[in-house]
């Protein structure tokens, strides 16, 4: 292999020039023709067994020259960006200029990892986020247990109110004839959970059990069945049922229901301190992205746009992967949201972008501070994943590679080494306080005193899916 030259066309685009023959020629044209030559048949020989002259004499030698490149081209491009120095981001957009008896000459452009140049990664300002633990946060998480552990019980003596559980048959009817997909039976339907187009709810409350009744609504312009779109239409109700939702006192039987616990207050100590762990937590990490994102800001560097294509085609897969764990596919899902793949891809593009803005400041930092992952601590991390997955440390290493967990541990390095050299001052913690009260959701209104546990076994809201 002979690198030619090496032409800079723009930033982080070259075009290498790339001769191969001699030996490495030679090798190739060999390698083709045993490959090929038990496909070829040559009179008075069987397939596979004629001299090499003959056959060569018979169809050529040219006729082995299109595998021998495909053959030896691969490992002439990666000894020439070894030569060049260039560390390729895509793969290479190949053309060969020409090829005979003697070799054959090639030239790849590729796109390069940009240069970055460092700008102040140690001694950043910071402020970490206030982590109190408002009586308020603890009082919504003992709410929502409330919540969780309520019960439906039939209502006989009023009409539906929003927030009840129906259950109804319907039929829908368009111009009087009953249209597709417009028909339920028994079908469970909290008002006011805006599970059906607007009105329909809305329409059902303030009937009773047993009732029979008709409402009219009409589909919303961007409904998606084309042949109901902004159409009026007429449904046919019978109430089956109404259930309201009981929730229950907070006292220390719900206490002891719940939980280990036996008052209400040991309760409400143990969710602070679980408080208190997961916000002292989430705000270390609010910090630590700050702090990562003001080095990624400082840096410099022209970002070639087909890492940020990358990093997008990651996570649309990744979102693709967790439609999928919950039984569906990404075109449905853009066909229920009304979008287009390329909208779909444009909203990752900012946070793609500084994913890969930040990933290349981290590799700059490793870089200039002569980061090391030691071997102690890559054996270490297996472990960890074996402990994590219960299977052998042996058995992880066939599956991760031990130099994805080195690269992991610099990461981390670098990040730590931004972090202890960080000026951080804390939030003051009247704006915690101010925030509680408004992340804290209403206290429920309807309450029961629990029963023994023999004589109770709490009910779960049912959930429905339009």
């Amino acid at each position: 292999m002979k690198l030619l030259r090496t032409d800079k066309i723009e930033t982080n685009l070259y075009e290498l020039e790339i001769r191969v023959e001699g030996d490495d020629w030679k090798g190739g044209i060999d390698r083709s023709f045993r490959k090929n030559v038990t496909r070829l048949s040559i009179p008075g020989f069987r397939k596979g067994k004629a001299p090499r002259a003959m056959v060569m004499k018979m169809v050529g030698e040219d006729y082995f020259y299109e595998d021998a490149v495909n053959m030896t081209y691969s490992e002439a491009y990666e000894k020439a960006l070894d030569e060049a120095k260039l560390e390729p981001v895509d793969r290479a957009d190949v053309e060969l200029k020409e090829v005979s008896g003697e070799g054959y000459t090639f030239t790849a452009r590729v796109t390069t990892r940009p240069e970055v140049t460092l700008g102040e990664y140690k001694g950043l300002e910071g402020t970490r986020p206030n982590s109190t633990v408002a009586p308020e946060e603890v009082q919504g998480e003992l709410d929502r247990m409330a919540d969780r552990n309520s019960r439906l019980v039939d209502v006989d003596d009023r009409p539906a109110e929003n927030g009840d559980t129906t259950e109804i048959d319907f039929e829908g009817f368009l111009d009087g004839e009953p249209f597709p997909g417009g028909k339920g039976e028994k079908y469970t339907l909290v008002l006011g959970s805006n599970q059906f187009i607007p009105g329909f709810e809305e329409k059902i409350a303030g009937h009773s059990v047993g009732e029979d009744f008709e409402i009219a609504v009409t589909f919303p312009e961007e409904y998606h069945e084309e042949s109901l779109k902004g159409k009026e239409t007429t449904f046919r109700i019978h109430l089956h049922s109404i259930k309201k939702k009981e929730v229950p006192a907070l006292d220390d039987e719900f206490a002891k229901d719940v939980s280990e616990f036996d008052t209400l207050e040991e309760l409400r100590a143990d969710l602070t301190a679980k408080l208190q762990e997961r916000k002292n937590a989430a705000a270390d990490e609010e910090l630590e992205n700050a702090l990562v994102d003001a080095a990624a800001a400082n840096a410099q560097m022209e970002i070639p746009p087909v890492m940020v294509e990358r990093k997008i085609d990651e996570m649309v897969q990744n979102f693709e992967y967790r439609l999928q764990s919950q039984g569906l596919n990404l075109p449905t899902y853009l066909q229920y949201a009304g979008m287009e793949m390329s909208a779909f891809r444009e909203g990752f593009a900012a946070q793609a972008q500084q994913q890969v803005r930040v990933a290349l400041t981290l590799e700059a930092i490793i870089k200039a501070e002569d980061i090391q992952a030691e071997e102690e601590a890559i054996e270490a991390e297996f472990q960890k994943m074996a402990e994590s997955y219960g299977i052998e440390a042996e058995k992880v290493k066939t599956v991760v590679s031990a130099e994805s967990v080195a690269d992991n541990l610099k990461f981390n390095k670098a990040i730590d080494l931004i972090k202890s050299t960080a000026k951080v001052t804390d939030a003051p913690k009247e704006e915690a306080a101010e925030e509680a009260k408004e992340a804290a959701p209403a206290k429920p209104k309807t309450t029961r005193k629990r029963k023994p546990k023999a004589e109770e076994k709490a009910e779960e809201e049912p959930k429905t899916e339009e």
